[in-house]
């Protein structure tokens, strides 16, 4: 398999490795000289890891940033956790959620009924 991240598409690079000889003119030398230059590879940090994919738990590569950034999900470490769980309110979470509409309907009703009373006692 290659060495290419799954999520991050970090794979293997190439460039240089340059041989310098002298002294750097800030160190009061001359400056630098190449005197070699040779291909070189650029490794990515990829790791195989166990991940949830779709659904299903597979061997993944992947590289570190995409662990740390948070992009694999692991599977849990046993087989029971995988049940369905039941819903935690049932029937008592929707009595309240009927209940709060109708106190917000009321509201408004008993600020129309203070309306005309303000007003008597502005002409009084």
């Amino acid at each position: 398999m290659p060495r290419v991240c799954r999520f991050t598409g970090r794979r293997t690079s190439s460039g240089n490795n340059y041989t310098h000889r002298g002294k750097a003119k800030y160190l009061g030398g001359v400056g630098t000289k190449v005197t070699g230059k040779t291909k070189r590879r650029f490794r990515p940090n990829i790791q195989s890891v166990t991940a949830v994919v779709d659904g299903s738990v597979q061997r993944i590569k992947v590289s570190t940033k995409a662990i740390r950034m948070g992009l694999v999900t692991k599977p849990l470490k046993r087989k029971y956790g995988y049940r369905p769980a039941q819903p935690a309110g049932g029937a008592e979470a929707d009595a309240v959620v009927v209940t709060q509409p109708s106190d917000a309907a009321a509201a408004p009703a008993e600020a129309a009924e203070l309306t005309p009373d303000t007003a008597e006692e502005d002409e009084a």
